[in-house]
């Protein structure tokens, strides 16, 4: 970001020296990113945040096919998805939503059957569920679907293999250790259309954040050359997690034990308030989640654990990084039991 700042400061637009410059470097990081999405360069565009990307991806997909009023999704997608379709609601679309199993995952053929119904506009499917770390079956729906496909890769880019089967798809750079940065990859012949004012500087209106998004390419490149030793160290230490957490009275492990992101594991409390379980937690130096995933900072019950059955209050997320180590998750496990009693203390549940 510091060397694009020197370089990369001018408008890519201009004909300029420094702005042949800047559009040299935007052009690289372009390549780079699209390559490992599997994507062509001229499919990916960038935005200011994640959110923004989705938004764009799920309104600018319908925008595109007016013909059909209706949006299918399934119940756990992030919020992002779940405000953009009530947004095309107010506006007079339809959507439809398909529930998930205990483990957070769509059943194919329920979703390709709801796909194929007449007046369908599109679908929209995360690669991997923000919660819990499910997989959801992409590839397998996308590989014949009547309708374009939007995929959430967010939780996927940078740490598994990004699926098959879509025709639209975002990411957020966040997700990968990079800046604050959103992706937006539109397959070639999908019908979208900005549903931004009309703008000449392609599907994402105004001046693109340029060291914001070669920093993103450079962070991207530097974690896939790492990730397949990363994700085998993550899923042994989610294994961990989850295989001890299991042991602590009315705790449960949410999500698929197998088939999952191998950096994310959740896991719901009985008798315990999640609010004060995350801050005892925090006094003893983790940094962990509760709440939904995607509007924690107002600690609403997840509309995740909702839609899969599972209890909402006392739900712990833990999201592991790079620098994750064996011996911070063992401090962890060491202090959570500990932690989990002086809560339900608090609370009058001890001995329940």
């Amino acid at each position: 970001m510091a060397a694009a700042l020197d370089d990369g400061w001018a408008d890519p637009a201009r004909l300029h020296g420094a702005g042949r410059r800047a559009a040299v470097l935007l052009e690289a990081a372009r390549e780079s990113i699209a390559v490992n999405l599997g994507a062509r360069p001229d499919e990916l565009s960038f935005t200011g945040n994640g959110t923004q990307a989705m938004h764009a991806a799920v309104l600018g997909t319908l925008a595109g096919n007016r013909g059909a009023p209706t949006l299918v999704r399934s119940t756990v997608e992030h919020s992002a998805v779940l405000h953009a379709a009530e947004f095309h609601v107010a506006a007079g679309g339809s959507a439809v939503a398909i529930g998930v199993d205990s483990q957070a995952r769509v059943d194919a053929e329920t979703f390709r059957a709801a796909l194929a119904q007449p007046g369908v506009a599109a679908g929209a499917l995360q690669a991997a569920n923000h919660e819990v770390g499910t997989t959801q079956p992409v590839a397998t729906i996308g590989a014949d679907s009547p309708v374009p496909l939007i995929v959430d890769a967010s939780q996927v880019i940078g740490h598994a293999a990004v699926p098959s089967g879509w025709s639209v798809l975002t990411g957020d750079a966040r997700n990968w250790g990079g800046p604050d940065v959103g992706l937006l990859a539109v397959r070639t012949g999908t019908r979208w259309r900005s549903p931004a004012p009309a703008d000449d500087r392609g599907r994402v209106p105004g001046i693109v954040n340029l060291p914001a998004v070669f920093a993103a390419a450079a962070s991207l490149r530097a974690v896939l050359a790492e990730r397949e030793a990363t994700a085998a160290l993550h899923r042994e230490l989610i294994d961990l997690i989850r295989n001890r957490v299991c042991a602590i009275p009315d705790v449960e492990v949410l999500g698929d034990p197998i088939e999952r992101l191998p950096h994310i594991v959740t896991f719901s409390c009985l008798y315990v308030d999640g609010e004060a379980l995350l801050t005892r937690l925090d006094a003893h130096g983790f940094e962990v989640s509760s709440g939904s995933s995607c509007t924690s900072s107002s600690l609403e019950p997840s509309h995740v654990l909702v839609a899969m059955g599972a209890l909402t209050s006392g739900n712990i997320r833990i999201s592991l990084h790079e620098q994750s180590t064996l011996a911070e998750v063992e401090a962890f496990l060491a202090v959570l039991p500990d932690a989990i009693a002086a809560v339900r203390a608090e609370l009058g549940a001890a001995g329940l």
